[in-house]
């Protein structure tokens, strides 16, 4: 989902130089919904290479679909080995067209970055940028269809949520990622503390792999009031609307912090083991707190101290909160 949203930037660039073009998405199906109704693309094609389309039927059905386009220019934004695959047999079953853009200086792709380009986003923009485009977004930018605006507007009205007098808690992560949490216990105790100085109530998002992690923060919050979960009652495009009513935003590096950021609200993301340079998102309306510590960084899935979230404290986050809001 990170990734994905850093790319939406890139979408809107590619948009911007091409006004007048013909241009097509291909994503994978969990997220096709996400892009249906974007007036940015004339079609969104998606493919399960997870499940049903890993085999080799699928990937010929993916190769004819991209050679039925007849596309000048190819944008591969992951430029993985499964997408290098698929894209070699394009160009060798192709004769003059397409173009093709990806991250690394090697075949099928005609035009890439230096070698030494940084990781990450850093790497989308320069890639598009040998092909001529130049790119200048700065934030995600989602289309949010008006039944998810009002999807949105049903729930803060149901849980009397006032535009500018709540703030956003993003407790979780994906099931592979619990170290990225700064825990449960810690945000329920930020959630009060946010209470009692009137910045309350906090509203807690995720997604099915944050369930458990929200319904801990409810219940260990001890102010009355200073919780609304509504963690698995939102669509992700729902995020967004939700994000622009809330005062500002703190969680965890998780997706649903980078859907939220393209809200444009104060954000702090609390990193520890994973590189603020690199999944920090995009916009100056962003900060990430991490720790002083040796071993931040370390992209370890299981950890015996989890040295790098105990020492991120309530009072550093109330601190940033209040210098965001002074500003």
């Amino acid at each position: 989902m990170g990734d994905l949203m850093l790319s939406t930037a890139i979408f809107e660039d590619v948009r911007n130089a091409f006004p007048s073009a013909a241009i097509d998405l291909n994503t994978t199906k969990p997220y096709r919904e996400m892009f249906s109704t974007d007036p940015r693309f004339r079609s969104v094609e998606a493919f399960d290479f997870k499940k049903t389309d890993r085999n080799l039927a699928g990937m010929v059905r993916w190769v004819r679909s991209v050679r039925r386009g007849n596309y000048d220019l190819i944008i591969d934004l992951q430029s993985n080995d499964r997408s290098r695959l698929l894209l070699s047999l394009v160009r060798l079953l192709s004769s003059g067209q397409p173009v093709i853009v990806g991250l690394h200086r090697r075949y099928p792709y005609h035009l890439a970055p230096d070698k030494d380009a940084p990781a990450g986003f850093i790497r989308q923009q320069q890639a598009v940028a040998a092909a001529g485009i130049n790119s200048v977004t700065r934030r995600p930018r989602l289309f949010v269809p008006s039944r998810n605006r009002m999807r949105a507007r049903e729930l803060a009205n149901a849980h009397g949520l006032r535009d500018g007098r709540f703030a956003i808690l993003l407790p979780g992560s994906n099931a592979a990622g619990k170290l990225k949490r700064w825990g449960a216990h810690r945000y329920a105790a930020l959630a009060d503390a946010l209470s009692r100085e009137g910045l309350g109530p906090a509203v807690l998002i995720g997604g099915p792999d944050d369930l458990e992690e929200c319904a801990e923060v409810s219940a260990l919050a001890r102010e009355p009031g200073s919780v609304v979960n509504l963690c698995g009652q939102t669509e992700i495009l729902d995020i967004v609307p939700l994000a622009e009513m809330s005062r500002f935003i703190i969680g965890n590096d998780t997706g649903t912090a980078h859907v939220s950021s393209a809200a444009e609200r104060p954000m702090i993301v609390i990193c520890g083991p994973t590189d603020p340079k690199r999944v920090k998102p995009l916009g100056d309306n962003v900060v990430a707190v991490q720790a002083e510590l040796g071993c931040v960084n370390c992209y370890l899935k299981e950890c015996s101290h989890h040295s790098c979230m105990a020492l991120v404290t309530m009072e550093m986050i109330l601190d940033r909160i209040r210098s965001m809001l002074a500003a």
